[in-house]
């Protein structure tokens, strides 16, 4: 909300970047503006075109799935997204709306809205922008755990996930907080899974590091909020920031029964609707059958679906497990190959709210260092062209990964020394030698060869 309210922060709403050209302290992006179908100047964020939208079900209930209850919840076809958005504005959903599907409707949301910002004819737009430097700070997606069908997601309504179940407990959920099953009783008997396509070579083989304390923290509502029998089965506890540990102990004092190890599948009784997970305990070394009225599964996180495509516009690197690759682990963090693009929070990989907002600070503190330098730093192991040998091929500008290399005006290769990171990848894709990566030639490379070989001998 502060950075919404900033005057020196322009929010571009309902916006996706398509295009990024240029090299650092001078990009070019164009960044299309999707219709919203609701001017948000004039929308007040007032309500009034969500409760007057006419598309319902019997009863005047509303018919489209909240996206943001998870789908537990619905919605109507003006909407806004949920209570403290930002901004704090109304849209208009094109694939429900009845008026923009079907071209029927009394547009009663029309008739409500008091400032008349609701514009059925308005149309996706482009804007193009000079900037200085990029932060990408793209968040992750949830894990699908129907992909293991083990678990047993989606045969049973009282199978949730962890996110599922935020939104059981929220005062603004479907159940107005309290924590039912899908009949509408309060839970006895819970059975909390850990590390659900988390540590698992099915799914992803790391860890998502936060799984284990939003678990812990719903087996303590779940025991402070209903008194229900409450067990959480886990591969280790991975409590590891601070006072973590105390929280763990607390929910052992609870009477929270902790069991070690993964369980083999997750049935449903087809008659009364009972819930059995089947588990060894690692500690005891026998197979236990948990008998439960929900079951809450801690899923995974994963990189955005469209993590490919940012990866292309913005000239970024991915580890072997999807994230976005930072320039160094350990020594540069928070930047990438590309000079002037930073990361943020799980753009780079799995994080709790302390580690991503730390991470974002440092990848601010990257952009003002930047900006008060005035100059950039240019590492001197770059490529450059010998016009004299090159053909205009375009082999080098194909296979260059930073997009650094062009043709000038004499037809030749040119490189872009601040785009350059002296990969080396275009001095071996030229078929006429004309490419020269410096301070790592071909007679630098020998030579280092010959040094080692004497030294063997």
């Amino acid at each position: 909300m502060d950075a919404g309210r900033h005057p020196n922060i322009e929010l571009l709403d309902y916006s996706e970047v398509v295009e990024v050209n240029g090299y650092v302290g001078n990009f070019q992006a164009r960044i299309k503006r999707k219709p919203r179908y609701i001017h948000s100047d004039l929308c007040t964020g007032c309500g009034l075109c969500t409760e007057a939208c006419v598309l319902r079900g019997g009863k005047g209930k509303l018919m489209v799935p909240s996206e943001f209850d998870e789908g537990m919840g619905t919605r109507a076809a003006a909407y806004i997204p949920f209570a403290q958005a930002v901004p704090l504005k109304a849209t208009i959903d094109p694939n429900s709306c009845l008026w923009l599907v079907k071209g029927k409707c009394s547009k009663k949301c029309e008739e409500v809205c008091g400032t008349n910002a609701i514009d059925f004819d308005m149309e996706e737009s482009f804007l193009d922008i000079e900037i200085g430097s990029i932060v990408i700070a793209t968040g992750y997606k949830m894990w699908d755990p129907a992909q293991i069908p083990d678990y047993g997601y989606g045969k049973s309504p009282n199978i949730i996930t962890g996110l599922e179940f935020e939104r059981l407990t929220n005062a603004g959920g479907p159940t107005a907080g309290e924590i039912l099953t899908a009949e509408g009783k309060v839970p006895e008997k819970v059975v909390i899974v850990h590390c659900v396509g988390s540590r698992d070579e099915r799914a992803h083989a790391y860890c998502s590091r936060f799984c284990c304390m939003y678990s812990l923290k719903q087996a303590h509502q779940i025991k402070e909020k209903t008194g229900a029998e409450v067990f959480s089965l886990y591969i280790d506890m991975r409590s590891f920031g601070k006072d973590y540990e105390e929280f763990y102990r607390r929910n052992r004092e609870e009477g929270i029964q902790f069991i070690q190890g993964r369980p083999s599948q997750v049935t449903v009784d087809p008659e009364s609707g009972k819930l059995f997970v089947d588990v060894e305990d690692i500690q005891l070394g026998q197979v236990m059958e948990l008998e439960a009225d929900m079951v809450l599964l801690a899923t995974a996180i994963e990189p955005p679906e469209n993590a490919d495509q940012l990866a292309s516009t913005f000239g970024l690197g991915r580890t072997p497990d999807g994230w976005f690759a930072e320039a160094h682990p350990k020594l540069r963090p928070v930047e990438t190959a590309s000079a002037g693009v930073f990361l943020a929070g799980c753009a780079q990989g799995p994080r709790d709210v302390p580690d991503s907002v730390a991470h974002a600070g440092a990848a601010a503190s990257e952009v003002i260092q930047l900006f008060n330098q005035g100059v950039v730093t240019i590492a001197p192991t770059i490529a450059q062209v010998d016009e004299e040998k090159c053909v205009g091929c375009e082999e080098c500008i194909h296979s260059c990964p930073y997009t650094a290399i062009w043709r000038n005006h004499a037809q030749k290769a040119e490189v872009n020394p601040a785009l350059c990171q002296g990969c080396g990848t275009c001095a071996a894709a030229c078929p006429s030698g004309a490419i020269t990566a410096l301070h790592f030639t071909d007679d630098e490379i020998v030579a280092q060869i010959d040094g080692l070989l004497k030294l063997a001998v």
